[in-house]
């Protein structure tokens, strides 16, 4: 079945093929892929847009002398497989396997780690011009998604590379997707290019029909702006300084191949607008490349079968809650950099349409344009995941915690996420909000805790962060109502003795079971901050170890507070502190994860007894 794709196990075997074999390869390679990932679960729909584009950026360029610099990286398994891993797929995303993303300790042939987006332009830059410094011909190239290019960084990259000389290619892969439909004047501005076509096929052929006569072909190039600017739209890139080059069929391996071997050849930077379909080459995939963005294992001949769940994500009850909250209150807009459907925000933008904000790749922004509604009397709620939230820290402070606005954060994916590995773990956050002036943060136990801590934060004149796990909690019932909790306020679970567990967020739950086995005193903290000190003082008095546990990194974290809580009230106890260590953590079984870092109730249970004997 893979008689050609088989026999690669790096570039320099891919390169060794004669032209006519790579849409052969291209077919077994597609393939392979709806088959490896229907096995291992992944992101399908944008590798199979971009299985052409490989193959001929490896058959063209030198990797990886070269270098390859894939913009967010889901869309690399094609990439992995032509550089030697194609045996590893099997293990894509699992403890001990493979990212699922570019990963420098990886592969040589992985240029640069990445996870998020709007990267690829400025590490490519960095290269090219690290290149230029030594004095090597190598090129680097940056291969970005129309998704991508609306994060601000990508047009910093932009406007610094046009003023420079350094060998860069940008290739624009125009799918109109990202992971939700991209927004925006800039897409806007993609698709009206599209319209430009003509010209890019006239000046094609206008330059074969006139290279036999030079002194008008000069002319035609000397002409060829005034030309653009009647036929096409004058590209915003090249008035950033690169040569654009395109749009072009980006599943047609011939102009690929021939287009890169031009662009290989020529000084300075270099901007190449491809135009592919994500999904290409399975019917279900272009059908609904949303639902086959991400998906689990799945029977490839049936494709993806919705199953019912009795269990409600914490994504969901935010979803539900905004929707709820939103009939209520007029003034509550919502906002995502660009995730509605990860977020839940689905069916609010549905209901809600005049004020659900999708504001593209742009944390940042998104953010102070939250600030923005806040000050005009608004109620902003931010829905964004852990890991996002960190790439707009500044505006966080300068522009909403400084002027106490009442932007809610909901901040989904806090702890280890599993199988998207170290560049998508909320491992941080409780730190990095928690030590921002003017902040509310609040970690809930279950799903209807969720819901009132959401209802909380909108009832708050300040800003206000809940931070909640993925996927599915304790799966209680969640409540319909509004209701909100007090402030500053934890509860006690279970009273024991000696020993008091203080247990943040996901984490009351092996809390309880480690407890019951030690016969230990819980308490549901629910705030990071402001911490019930009155509560911490209470539990100190009474047990001679204190043990907090928390879904965060322990530096800084929910654990650091109560210790500096009792240090301002001059009280020592012996503590514990429990939580993910000082490490990026690597893809795996989220529960695997969370039991080999000590925060299972065996593991919990294992180190109270340590500490205690």
């Amino acid at each position: 079945m893979y008689s050609l794709l088989n026999t690669i196990n790096s570039p320099d075997d891919l390169r060794k093929l004669e032209r006519a074999q790579l849409p052969q390869l291209a077919n077994e390679l597609r393939a392979f892929l709806v088959e490896s990932v229907s096995k291992t679960g992944g992101h399908l729909s944008s590798n199979l847009g971009t299985v052409e584009l490989t193959v001929a950026l490896h058959y063209v360029f030198d990797t990886p002398q070269d270098k390859l610099v894939w913009d967010v990286g889901h869309q690399t398994y094609s990439h992995k497989i032509l550089t030697g891993r194609r045996a590893a797929m099997s293990g894509l995303r699992m403890a001990h396997g493979i990212s699922g993303f570019p990963k420098r300790s990886e592969s040589p042939y992985d240029a640069f780690g990445t996870g998020h987006s709007s990267t690829s332009i400025s590490a490519a830059l960095g290269m090219a011009v690290a290149a230029q410094l030594a004095g090597k011909d190598n090129r680097a190239v940056a291969i970005i998604g129309d998704g991508a290019m609306t994060g601000g960084m990508a047009f910093e990259a932009l406007n610094n590379a046009g003023a420079m000389d350094a060998n860069l290619l940008v290739i624009l892969n125009d799918n109109d997707m990202s992971i939700s439909h991209p927004v925006g004047a800039l897409n806007n501005y993609l698709a009206k290019l599209m319209s430009g076509r003509f010209y890019a096929a006239m000046r094609r052929g206008s330059e074969k029909v006139l290279k036999g006569m030079p002194p008008v072909l000069e002319f035609a190039k000397r002409a060829e702006e005034h030309v653009k600017g009647m036929v096409t739209p004058s590209t915003m890139f090249e008035e950033f300084g690169f040569n654009y080059i395109g749009p072009i069929d980006g599943h047609d391996l011939n102009v690929l191949v021939d287009t890169l071997r031009n662009i290989r050849k020529l000084k300075g930077p270099q901007f190449l607008h491809i135009v592919t379909q994500k999904g290409k080459g399975y019917a279900q995939a272009e059908d609904d490349c949303v639902l086959y963005h991400g998906v689990g294992k799945f029977d490839p001949n049936q494709g993806i079968t919705p199953t019912a769940s009795c269990k409600m994500s914490y994504t969901q009850v935010f979803g539900n809650w905004l929707c709820d909250m939103a009939a209520a209150d007029k003034r509550l807009v919502g906002i995502t950099p660009a995730m509605c459907e990860g977020s839940g925000m689905a069916k609010f933008a549905e209901k809600f349409p005049e004020r659900y904000f999708d504001v593209g790749i742009a944390e940042q922004h998104a953010l102070t344009f939250a600030a923005g509604l806040a000050c005009d009397g608004y109620k902003p709620v931010v829905a964004i995941y852990s890991t996002f939230l960190q790439r707009a820290y500044d505006q966080l402070i300068h522009d909403i915690a400084i002027q106490k606005l009442p932007v809610v954060l909901a901040i989904d994916r806090g702890g280890l996420v599993g199988a998207d590995g170290a560049t998508h773990a909320g491992s941080f956050d409780l730190s990095y909000l928690r030590s921002i002036p003017n902040m509310t943060v609040m970690a809930p136990a279950d799903e209807n805790e969720c819901r009132q801590m959401l209802s909380t934060a909108f009832s708050l004149d300040t800003p206000s962060a809940v931070r909640y796990p993925r996927g599915c909690g304790p799966c209680v019932t969640v409540q319909k109502n509004l209701d909100t909790l007090p402030v500053g306020k934890g509860e006690l679970q279970r009273e024991g003795k000696h020993v008091a567990i203080l247990a943040f967020g996901s984490m009351l739950e092996p809390a309880l079971q480690a407890a019951a086995l030690l016969d230990a005193t819980v308490a549901n903290m629910r705030f990071v901050k402001p911490l019930d000190e009155e509560l911490i003082l209470q539990l100190a008095r009474e047990h001679v170890l204190l043990v907090t546990v928390e879904e965060n990194t322990i530096q800084g974290g929910a654990g650091s507070a109560v210790a500096e809580c009792l240090a301002r009230h001059g009280v020592s106890v012996s503590m514990l502190h429990l939580g993910l260590p000082d490490a990026f953590l690597e893809q795996g079984d989220p529960a695997r994860m969370l039991a080999d870092c000590g925060l299972d109730a065996a593991g919990i249970e294992r180190a109270i007894r340590k500490k205690i004997t």
